[in-house]
């Protein structure tokens, strides 16, 4: 997976790299002021809305993956805190963006890294701040979640890899020049995503929905093989 967080890391650079990243309503060096438990989740979305724009990793994607979690949860009736998986939604890809990322280090123990001053700096409560660490560290498919929460948000993140949203994903990656993932790089993404992601998926409901996601992304690949000489015309 190195290889492929590199990918990700010189796409997001080359997308972003040429515009300087708007100026956030908080930052991490700001004082942290005094928590207010009536703005902490507008102040997260306006955050991730101002500062995470992306096609693959962006504000969207939280707002889906934090939607899905819930309806997954629901779907298995298992009470989650939803204060928690909010903040774990909006955060989860901070570290992501090259503003906050560092090189070699993954991107998921990165944000684990940054997250509990802008938390605190945002307003969110205090005593949730490790349980937010906690699905944050372990959202990738190739991670073992534990608590609830853990689990419906990497669930949900690697659902959103499948099916038509997941090749959406992948195909809005594609750039033209030397120095990025060509058509071909991007669907053998979609291959891999395809054999290793369902395997990941820990709760009941979303054993469900990757297997309909499974074969929804399949019958694309297979249309898109038929109609470009098995990849080669594209």
């Amino acid at each position: 997976m190195l290889w492929l967080r590199s990918l990700y890391r010189g796409i997001a650079v080359s997308i972003l790299a040429c515009a300087a990243l708007a100026a956030p309503a908080w930052t991490e060096e700001r004082a942290v002021p005094e928590p207010s438990s009536d703005n902490w989740r507008s102040n997260l979305q306006a955050f991730s809305k101002e500062n995470f724009k992306h096609p693959a990793w962006g504000y969207a994607h939280s707002l889906r993956i934090y939607n899905l979690a819930k309806l997954l949860a629901q779907q298995d009736k298992k009470g989650i805190d939803d204060d928690v998986l909010f903040a774990a939604a909006m955060m989860h890809d901070i570290a992501a963006f090259p503003k906050w990322a560092v090189a070699d280090k993954d991107h998921a123990d990165r944000a684990v890294e940054l997250l509990p001053a802008l938390l605190e700096t945002a307003g969110f409560p205090k005593a949730k701040i490790p349980a937010v660490l906690e699905a944050v560290r372990t959202h990738m498919f190739d991670r073992k979640p534990v608590s609830t929460e853990a689990i419906y948000l990497h669930d949900a993140d690697a659902l959103d890899w499948l099916g038509a949203v997941g090749a959406f994903r992948l195909i809005a990656i594609v750039e033209v020049g030397d120095a990025q993932p060509n058509a071909q790089a991007a669907l053998g993404l979609l291959q891999q995503r395809l054999a290793q992601v369902p395997a990941g998926v820990a709760s009941t409901a979303g054993k469900k929905e990757a297997k309909i996601r499974a074969r929804s992304l399949k019958r694309f690949l297979e249309e898109l093989r038929s109609m470009s000489g098995n990849l080669e015309q594209l």
